[in-house]
């Protein structure tokens, strides 16, 4: 299921990331075991090249149960979506192609107890309104766990990057080929404080040394 977004016409407009209402006609929740096994046959239906298996999902629930959410309507399950969520190591891998994203390495991953340094949309897969459930999810993250790390994503297929670009993403200057980030609202800098010319790699030092001084 990695890097993989499903089209869908309900986002056609603009949408921050963080602006997007949470819906009552969705019912978003942290997956379950039990619905692992619809999630992969929805995204081996829905999506030609799928390689995600119930194993490998249910080693993403083991290690952090708030990783993968599941969208339903009527009690039938849609689709969802699972993260990676990085540590600050695994932020620096990210920028700097140094991890693997379809089976990345613990040390990369924030634990359950930590706070995440950024979050990595591993897979979108659903049919007919379940991208509408977007907006509880993007609820869900802003708890404090969650809520100073900006989104990162790889589409691969063009209605992959016109969802991205319907909820804010931008494609962002990287050793990580074809990385799109959504920078949370409140992390942009200032208009007087731009932030060009910053390689990726020059970013990733700069984290280090922070950490280091920290």
């Amino acid at each position: 299921m990695q890097k993989l977004f499903r089209e869908s016409g309900h986002l056609a407009a603009r949408h921050e990331l963080d602006r997007l209402s949470p819906t009552s006609a969705i019912t978003v929740s942290l997956a379950t075991r039990r619905q692992l096994v619809d999630l992969v046959a929805i995204a081996r239906r829905e999506i030609p090249g799928v390689n995600g298996s119930e194993p490998g999902l249910a080693q993403f629930l083991r290690d952090d149960p708030e990783s993968i959410f599941a969208f339903e309507r009527a009690g039938k399950l849609l689709g969802g979506i699972a993260f990676l969520y990085l540590n600050c190591r695994g932020h620096d891998a990210l920028l700097l192609d140094d991890i693997d994203l379809k089976n990345p390495g613990r040390e990369f991953l924030a634990r359950p107890d930590e706070e995440v340094s950024a979050i990595y949309v591993w897979a979108l897969a659903g049919y007919g309104r379940a991208v509408a459930g977007l907006g509880n999810v993007a609820e869900y993250l802003r708890k404090p766990r969650f809520f100073n790390a900006d989104y990162f994503a790889q589409p691969s297929t063009p209605a992959g990057r016109d969802l991205l670009n319907a909820i804010g993403f931008t494609p962002i200057p990287s050793y990580q080929p074809d990385l799109w980030r959504y920078e949370r609202p409140w992390n942009r800098l200032p208009p007087n404080l731009p932030a060009s010319n910053i390689s990726a790699r020059s970013f990733a030092d700069a984290r280090h040394q922070t950490a280091i001084l920290d």
